[in-house]
């Protein structure tokens, strides 16, 4: 077998990302600048979402989930991959059509299921027509991820980790280009997310031409390929489903409150940074490594590999998690105050990403733990784990919306986010040692949390030197800097001090890479 460099494919995966979320954050400031919260931007959040929905339903989550594993396999094994990635394109592009034409007819209806509090305002028309405009983004983009999850499968991580930074990049011209030329910036938007899918599954085929995985579409058929895809994918899609439920339900709660949808959607933003970098990145490289040394029946390599990958997730997150909680609101304030922001949009967006902060760890290792069992092709066990923490979730953002308002889908997420982490954690025992930290996890683990706790300490006393500075403008700018210079420096020199992490194990992947 030849492995998959766990590290530096994170690392790689992880850079990638990492780029995506800082053009994707570029374009949330010149859209709350530009635009700013209220009812456009409440319809394109709601618009937006409706294929960004479905993608995970059908692509990212409940198809690759079945797909990569299987691939992963046959690759392994010279069991014809691209014939079976070929038979797995053209279902999935059929599926895709009927799914696409059903949503332009009835999408006053998805708009209502979706987002009821915009019902009698103009929201909901406004958000009816995004949504026919955006809506066939899911067709290419889902199609694309088919390729990305057979590159990964194939060890080629850059190309699919790079392809979604080409939506946000086009999506900042377009903005420019509507403000500069004076039309309305909002359409311009709207109108090129369908062409940044098609650039994206143009460059992931390629991608896939030149790694050997040759697809051409054609007529989709049963095989007992297919059946064990789709026997696979059903919970997986189900599970997936449960997830876009608990979306939905944050949406249908917030949508009662002008605004809401707006500042819980920068705030995801915002957290989705190093959810990205890490927890996606980790799921990614994670999932086809494990698919193939079970294969391979390597499981002291399948242990090693998934004990690294929480260690690193955490290493990295942990810290992260404690500053969003720390010092939200410089975050929000420098990063998306201008414009038609003001300084109480800031705090509701701030309250909100503290409380994500909390829920951060339970997301990233959710990425971690939900390769063990799609490794397997069991995706039966995360559905079941899926609808307790969307029960959970449902229950906390309606009982606590009349207590607390807006804020309360944010509270729920986080909540049931760590309850689904307890979930995985505990079926997984079953799996033996393969699917258990090693001595090294459980010995740095909690150097990470002393190390980041030291760092929280040290920002609270930054952030109060500098406030002045903060609220000053271009002078914010270079002040936020100084504090996160100042938060990375404080972890580095903790961790290092206490053994959480060598800054030469680091060095020694870049090396390898190189």
């Amino acid at each position: 077998m030849k492995p998959i460099k766990l590290l530096s494919g994170v690392m790689t995966v992880g850079f990638w990302t990492l780029a995506s979320r800082v053009f994707g954050l570029a374009r949330e400031i010149m859209l709350l600048a530009l635009v700013g919260p209220g009812p456009l931007m409440d319809a394109f959040v709601a618009a937006f979402r409706l294929p960004n929905m479905f993608r995970r339903f059908f692509a990212e989550g409940a198809f690759n989930a079945a797909f990569v594993p299987i691939f992963s396999k046959k690759l392994e094994a010279g069991e014809d991959p691209n014939g079976f990635a070929t038979q797995a394109f053209s279902g999935l592009a059929f599926v895709l059509l009927i799914l696409t034409s059903l949503a332009l007819i009835f999408m006053p209806g998805l708009v209502w299921l979706t987002a009821e509090g915009f019902v009698g305002d103009e929201r909901f028309d406004i958000t009816v027509g995004f949504g026919r405009i955006v809506f066939p983004y899911i067709f290419l983009i889902s199609l694309a991820a088919l390729f990305s999850g057979a590159l990964n499968a194939a060890g080629h991580f850059a190309a699919a980790a790079a392809a979604p930074v080409f939506l946000n990049i086009l999506a900042i011209l377009a903005m420019l280009g509507g403000y500069y030329m004076g039309g309305e910036v909002i359409l311009w938007l709207i109108w090129v997310i369908p062409l940044a899918g098609l650039v994206q599954l143009a460059i992931v085929w390629i991608a896939a031409e030149r790694a050997g995985v040759r697809v051409r579409p054609g007529l989709p058929r049963w095989s007992p390929d297919m059946k064990r895809l789709v026997v696979t994918a059903i919970p997986a899609a189900l599970a997936g489903g449960v997830v876009q439920v608990n979306l939905m339900v944050g949406q249908f709660v917030a949508s009662d409150f002008e605004g809401a949808l707006s500042w819980l959607y920068s705030a995801d933003r915002l957290y989705q940074l190093p959810l990205g970098v890490v927890g996606i990145a980790v799921g990614i490289v994670l999932l086809p490594d494990l698919s193939r040394r079970l294969k391979a029946g390597d499981d002291a390599g399948g242990r090693e590999a998934f004990s690294r990958a929480g260690e690193l997730s955490l290493a990295i997150t942990i810290p992260c998690s404690v500053a969003l909680v720390v010092v939200p609101l410089p975050l929000v304030s420098v990063l998306f105050e201008r414009g038609a922001m003001g300084p109480d949009d800031s705090a509701a967006i701030a309250a909100a990403v503290a409380i994500y902060g909390l829920g951060l760890p339970s997301f990233v290792l959710q990425k971690v733990l939900q390769p063990l069992f799609f490794a397997r092709e069991d995706t039966r066990s995360p559905f079941r784990y899926a609808l307790w923490a969307m029960v959970i979730n449902a229950a906390l953002a309606f009982a606590l919306k009349p207590w607390l308002g807006w804020i309360a889908p944010a509270i729920a997420t986080t909540v049931a986010g760590w309850g689904m982490v307890l979930q995985l954690a505990i079926g997984a025992r079953a799996m033996g040692n393969v699917a258990r930290f090693d001595s090294r996890f459980r010995n740095r683990l909690w150097r990470i949390c002393i190390a980041s706790s030291v760092m929280g300490g040290i920002l609270w006393v930054a952030q109060l030197a500098l406030i002045s500075w903060l609220n000053m403008d271009y002078i914010r700018y270079l002040a936020l800097a100084l504090l996160v210079t100042i938060g990375i420096v404080g972890y580095g020199i903790a961790g290092q001090v206490l053994g959480a992490f060598r800054l030469s194990e680091l060095r020694g992947i870049t090396r390898r890479k190189g």
